[in-house]
């Protein structure tokens, strides 16, 4: 039988409460429990004593049992210093997703051409601009 040191949901909709409980990993998340050994709550202030409650000894039986923590509950064991949880590393979660990429091609297409047209525009009155002065003058006389 494996063990997970996972949360366990209470608590009204949009107001978020959960136990910190030994369970086996087939149950449901929200189902049959071995043993409460804290609770979390979310919408308390991070400096609040309330926000975490956690029976240290408890889990570090249940740890030595062979029970598996899940990452947000190893993540209270290391702020604990049960555990050591190593850092992840996602070098792709900063990059733009296809569809970004796509659209900034597009415009910078855009606008490579509509410098071009510009520098095609300037260059094609510059030509005509005697005639247009020549036949202002005659106007004028």
């Amino acid at each position: 039988m494996s063990l997970k040191i996972r949360l366990s949901r209470g608590g009204a909709k949009k107001r978020p409460y959960y136990r910190i409980v030994v369970a086996d990993a087939r149950s449901p998340r929200d189902g049959r429990f071995i043993e409460r050994i804290g609770h979390y709550n979310p919408l308390l202030p991070r400096d609040n004593a309330e926000r975490l409650k956690l029976d240290v000894e408890r889990a570090k039986h249940w740890i030595s049992k062979g029970a598996q923590p899940t990452d947000r509950v190893l993540r209270f064991l290391d702020d604990a210093g049960v555990l050591k949880r190593e850092a992840r590393n996602n070098p792709k979660k900063g990059l733009p997703g296809k569809k970004r990429l796509e659209r900034e091609e597009e415009k910078r297409a855009a606008e490579e051409a509509a410098r071009e047209a510009a520098a095609a525009a300037a260059a094609a009155p510059a030509e005509e601009a005697p005639a247009e002065e020549a036949t202002a003058e005659e106007a004028q006389a």
